[in-house]
């Protein structure tokens, strides 16, 4: 694997990861239908004025049924995770969503047909280890004040996420990477939109802009993403999610006051070792 994609790959986790930051701020106002119809909708806006501009041309049929069932998976993933940033610690929602990976190399290999070779096993391994150890070091008290269906939420998310990178890396090969994106807001804006109806809450237009925010950030960090993807095999790329954890702690501790243990800390240093790891050639 070159270095080029796995760069663009931690950057758009790191883009990502802001942008969930983000997204923790605004479910403490609004229902979290409303909070992913809005990240979507003001998404599809920025997609909109890139189209605009760059005009790629129109999808082909097989492209618009493909990300279609992508969109499906995106609102299963968005709203699964946005409700565990909602009830758990920014750092706490990002460990346990670090079972993908492993699902991101076992869809690879199934659907794509992709080579796992011992050293992505190894970094996912040595990754994962350091997830436990930030999971098992929690104090009993935190452990008592955990919100089950938060947990549940984030382990659905790293599954549905999984699938969603691995069909990712199957249409980055085939289509374009615009109308890749303009689905990957799009569709999911209007799944959501009969659900967000439904709870809306009135909205603060001094939240506007931090919506506009997540739209901006979801654009950037998917369109790394997709390029990424495009040039690398999902398994290779696949440890490289564990860097999110930095990101986390960094966010959590600067704005949430969330301060992260002697667990979280060492469990993050063998992350950052796996992450070297499977970037190497």
């Amino acid at each position: 694997m070159q270095f080029g994609p796995a760069l663009r790959a931690a950057s758009g986790i790191a883009v990502l990861s802001i942008m969930d930051a983000v997204i923790k701020g605004m479910a403490a106002f609004y229902p979290i239908f409303q909070v992913a119809f809005l990240r979507f909708a003001c998404g599809s806006l920025i997609v909109a004025g890139v189209v605009s501009v760059m005009r790629p041309g129109w999808p082909s049929r097989e492209t618009v049924v493909a990300n279609a069932i992508r969109s499906v998976i995106a609102v299963v993933t968005a709203v699964s995770f946005f409700y565990a940033l909602g009830q758990l610690a920014l750092a706490e929602t990002l460990v346990l969503s670090f079972l993908s990976p492993m699902f991101i190399a076992l869809f690879g290999l199934l659907m794509l047909k992709e080579r796992v070779d011992a050293r992505i096993i190894g970094a996912i391994v040595i990754g994962f280890a350091g997830t436990l150890i930030v999971v098992l070091g929690q104090t009993a008290e935190a452990d008592a004040a955990r919100s089950w269906t938060g947990v549940a939420a984030a382990l659905t998310s790293a599954v549905t996420y999984a699938l969603s990178l691995v069909l990712l890396r199957q249409r980055a090969l085939r289509d374009k990477f615009l109308h890749i994106v303009v689905f990957q807001n799009v569709g999911p804006a209007v799944l959501v939109a009969p659900f967000a109806v439904f709870v809306w809450q009135p909205l603060d237009l001094a939240h506007m802009a931090w919506f506009m925010l997540m739209g901006l950030l979801g654009f950037m960090g998917h369109m790394l993403m997709v390029t990424a993807y495009a040039k690398a095999e999902a398994a290779r790329l696949a440890p490289l999610e564990y860097t999110a954890l930095i990101w986390a702690v960094l966010i959590g501790y600067g704005v949430f006051s969330e301060i992260p243990t002697w667990a979280t800390l060492g469990g993050g240093l063998l992350i950052v070792g796996a992450a070297m790891l499977t970037s190497k050639r």
